[in-house]
């Protein structure tokens, strides 16, 4: 089989989204995390054609998504929340296709940020979309912990927040990770 971009651009992917998942109390190796992205179908194939359309149907396909991540997670003895498979999940597909060129696809501009401390806190440092509240709220929760409602009710707050139409990954601007 040739080495193609898709392939290419999955190992990345999944390398960087297994890296950034695991976390202190779920701590996972690269290659498990690898194994459970594939087992819920997040490989090379897996492409833009894959991804829902509407704001609804990503949300309906995300929580198929989160719970065939923690059945592979459980598979391999690992215990996911729903909070640790949405960012393998967000991870995956930011790298895949948000900084793979396709960030101004309408399949692309609704998908969910990863979400982390870092995020969180700064949402509620500087109130966007006058949630402080909320965004302290969500921390205080801990993002690695959080259930498919929390997780759901989170998102749903970034869509508040943003203003119309603006594609979710912007939300990332207030994201002190990389500094």
């Amino acid at each position: 089989m040739a080495y193609t971009i898709e392939e290419h651009s999955h190992r990345l992917a999944a390398w960087t989204a297994s890296r950034a998942a695991s976390v202190k109390g779920c701590r996972f190796r690269v290659e498990q995390g690898v194994d459970i992205l594939e087992a819920a179908g997040f490989t090379a194939s897996f492409s833009l054609e894959d991804l829902p359309t509407t704001p609804p149907a990503l949300d309906s396909a995300h929580r198929e998504w989160r719970d065939r991540v923690i059945g592979a997670a459980r598979g391999l003895g690992l215990s996911f929340s729903h909070g640790i498979s949405a960012k393998l999940i967000n991870c995956y597909l930011k790298v895949r296709f948000v900084c793979g060129g396709q960030h101004d696809r309408d399949c692309v501009r609704i998908l969910h940020p990863p979400l982390d401390e870092l995020l969180l806190l700064e949402l509620a440092k500087r109130n966007i979309g006058g949630n402080a509240d909320k965004w302290k709220a969500y921390r205080a929760l801990r993002w690695s912990k959080f259930d498919s409602d929390t997780y759901e009710e989170a998102i749903a707050s970034i869509r508040e927040a943003l203003a119309p139409g603006e594609p979710l990954w912007k939300i990332e601007e207030y994201w002190k990770g990389y500094q």
